[in-house]
C-alpha cells in the first residue's frame, strides 16, 4: 500500500501505518492556533537570503517556473550592502508581483570589531553595540522607507523599539512592517510576547522549537510566525519538511522560510560570490515547491493567506512616550 495522492487531509503515511496496526495517536483539537492572518489564511511564503537584485531575478523566474507563491522575499547582508539603483530595482521587481521586501538593517555584532562574538559564548551575538550601531541601524531603515522598502528586519530589542517609536513618530512610513531576525528569536512564550510589545510584526523562532513550544507561544501571543521549513547549517540544518501540516496547525498565523541546509553562508554578499548565490536562490525556490507539493499529496494545502497580503492585524504594543 502507497502514499497516493488525496483530497481528504491526512497525516504522512497515514493509511499505510494504519494497515500495519501502527496508527499515529489522535491529534488534540486543544494544541491547534486559533489565530490567523488579517484578511483570511492562516500561511504565508517567504524565500529568504535573496542578497541583491540578480539573486531576486532568479527567484522570481524559478517561481513562475515551479509555480511558487510567494508572499515575502528577504535578504540578510543589509541595507548597507546595496546601492540606491539596486535597492530601487528590488522594491520595483517586488511591487510588480505584489510581493513584500524586507532588507536587514545596520551593523551587526558578528561583523564589527567587538570580541565577545567570537568567544565560545556567543557574547552580544547579532545585537548592536554601542550607540552607533543602533544610529547605523536606523540611518539603514530611513534610507531604506524612502526608497520603497516596506519591511525591515532587525537583530536588537532596541533597535526594534527604536523603529517602532520611529514610524509612530512619522520617521518612517507607519506601515512599514518589523521583523525580528531568526538570529536573535525567542524561544518561550513570555519572550514571544515582549518583541510583540517591542514593535515586531513577525518573529522568527528558532527552528528546533518543539510543537508544544508552538502550542504554548501561541496561547500568549497571535503575532505572526516565521519559521524555517529548512534551516541553514548555521542555524541548525534542521529539515522538518514532513511536520509542515502541524507547524500551521500549532503555529498560524505563519511564514513558511524556505532555507538551505548543507550550503555555505553568504553573508555579507558581494558580487566574488556570485555563482554559489544565484545557485542557492535557485534551489530555496525548488525547496518551496517540494514543501508545497508535500502538503498537497497530504490534502492541506488550502487555507494559504491571500497573495500580496503583508500585514498582522492589531498587535499589542507597550506604550510609546511622548
Amino acid at each position: 500500500m502507497t502514499d497516493a495522492s488525496a483530497t481528504a487531509p491526512r497525516r504522512p503515511g497515514e493509511q499505510a501505518l494504519a494497515s500495519l496496526g501502527l496508527d499515529a495517536p489522535a491529534l488534540s483539537p486543544a494544541d491547534a492556533s486559533s489565530h490567523s492572518f488579517p484578511g483570511g489564511g492562516r500561511w504565508r511564503t517567504e524565500i529568504p537570503s535573496c542578497e541583491g537584485p540578480e539573486a531576486l531575478s532568479v527567484v522570481l523566474k524559478e517561481s513562475s517556473r515551479l509555480d511558487v507563491p510567494i508572499h515575502r522575499i528577504s535578504q540578510g547582508s543589509g541595507v548597507w550592502m546595496l546601492t540606491d539603483a539596486e535597492i530601487t530595482e528590488m522594491v520595483e521587481a517586488t511591487a510588480e508581483r505584489d510581493i513584500e521586501l524586507c532588507l536587514f538593517t545596520g551593523p551587526r555584532g558578528t561583523w564589527d570589531i567587538g570580541g565577545s562574538t567570537r568567544t565560545d559564548s556567543g557574547g552580544a551575538g547579532l545585537r548592536a553595540r554601542g550607540h552607533d550601531a543602533v544610529a547605523g541601524c536606523v540611518e539603514d531603515a530611513v534610507r531604506a522607507t524612502e526608497l520603497g522598502v516596506k519591511c525591515l528586519l532587525v537583530a536588537d530589542e532596541g533597535v526594534l523599539w527604536t523603529l517602532h517609536r520611529a514610524r509612530t513618530a512619522g520617521i518612517i512610513p507607519a506601515d512599514t512592517t518589523l521583523k525580528v531576525s531568526a538570529l536573535i528569536g525567542p524561544v518561550n512564550p513570555a519572550s514571544f510576547a515582549v518583541y510583540e510589545n517591542l514593535g515586531a510584526d513577525s518573529i522568527n523562532v528558532p527552528s528546533d522549537l518543539t510543537l508544544d513550544h508552538l502550542t504554548e507561544i501561541r496561547r500568549a501571543s497571535g503575532t505572526p510566525m516565521d519559521m524555517y521549513v529548512e534551516a541553514p547549517d548555521d542555524l541548525g540544518g534542521y529539515v522538518r519538511m514532513y511536520e509542515i501540516a502541524e507547524l500551521i496547525r500549532r503555529g498560524a498565523p505563519i511564514y513558511l522560510k524556505f532555507g538551505l541546509a548543507k550550503a555555505p553562508g553568504i553573508y555579507p554578499y558581494g558580487h566574488h560570490m556570485r555563482e554559489l548565490t544565484l545557485a542557492t536562490a535557485r534551489e530555496r525556490v525548488r525547496r518551496g515547491r517540494l514543501a508545497l507539493d508535500l502538503l498537497q499529496r497530504h490534502g492541506v494545502d488550502n487555507d494559504m493567506a491571500p497573495l500580496g497580503s503583508r500585514l498582522p492585524g492589531e498587535l499589542k504594543r507597550f506604550d510609546v512616550p511622548a
